[in-house]
Order: C-alpha cells, then sequence, then structure tokens
C-alpha cells in the first residue's frame, strides 16, 4: 500500500428506531441516534451533529499542524460551529437538499501573531482541511470566521 495514503473505516451495527453504534479501531463504540422530537430516543448524538464536530476536530488537527510549519505561535483554540438542515429533504422532499444548506463556523484563537500571519494560516488551513473541503465541494454554505481572543 502507498505509504501516502491513509485508509479509515468504520463498523457499524444498528440496534433499533433510530439507533446505531460504530465501532472505529479499539475506541469505545460511538452511538449515533436521533432526538426524541425526529423518532429517534436522543441515545446519543446524531450523524449531522458528528459531522459538524468531525469538522471542529479536522480544524483541531490542522491548526496546530500548519502553525508548526509556519513557526506561528498560539496558546489557546476553540471552535463554535452550527449547521442548518432544511427536514424537508430528509423526508422525501426532491427540490430540497438533505446535507446541510449552511453551517457557521467560528474559530477562536489566542495568538500576538499579525494579522497577516493570521490571514496567511486561516488560508492554508483551508485548503488542506478534508472536512472543510468536502462541504465545500459540495456546495454546503460556509461561513466562517476567526477571531482573535
Amino acid at each position: 500500500m502507498d505509504t501516502n495514503i491513509l485508509e479509515v473505516a468504520a463498523r457499524s451495527e444498528w440496534r433499533s428506531g433510530l439507533q446505531t453504534h460504530s465501532q472505529i479501531r479499539g475506541f469505545d463504540p460511538v452511538v449515533m441516534d436521533e432526538p426524541k422530537a425526529l423518532g429517534g430516543q436522543d441515545q446519543g448524538p446524531n450523524p449531522l451533529e458528528y459531522l459538524v464536530a468531525s469538522l471542529n476536530g479536522c480544524k483541531g488537527v490542522m491548526i496546530p499542524l500548519v502553525a508548526k510549519e509556519l513557526n506561528f505561535e498560539f496558546s489557546e483554540l476553540t471552535f463554535d460551529t452550527k449547521g442548518v438542515v432544511d427536514l424537508r429533504g430528509l423526508m422525501g422532499r426532491p427540490d430540497v437538499s438533505t446535507h446541510f444548506q449552511s453551517l457557521t463556523f467560528a474559530v477562536n484563537i489566542k495568538t500576538n501573531e499579525s494579522a497577516e500571519r493570521l490571514q496567511m494560516l486561516q488560508d492554508a488551513v483551508a485548503e488542506r482541511c478534508p472536512v472543510y473541503n468536502l462541504l465545500r465541494d459540495a456546495s454546503v454554505s460556509l461561513h466562517t470566521q476567526w477571531t482573535r481572543i
């Protein structure tokens, strides 16, 4: 196998109702469910909530990685992400997309770096973050804001 290729995998099992348990490597199973208002038992986040958390996690990997390459120093980093989904698409309406219509992604970073260097970091991370690019390529309206704290 090419050492430049990363393969990721999960094995999932439907349990009941709208609940699925997924095994990823040797970690405890991840439970996915829907809120009671959507017909689930609210035993775990839903798949779209995990996707939002995946975007946060991906940025949590890429920002330190790129910052290290740029010798960019920071001491704190938090993310707040909110997505909007039109449930009519999930319920079968063919003219409404089933994925996020929009995502608002906020990065809060504590740094003494210049505005130019902060923009350089932001641009490089946007180009290289796999989850961000997956969403962008799916034509999700992405609103990103970086704030210095």
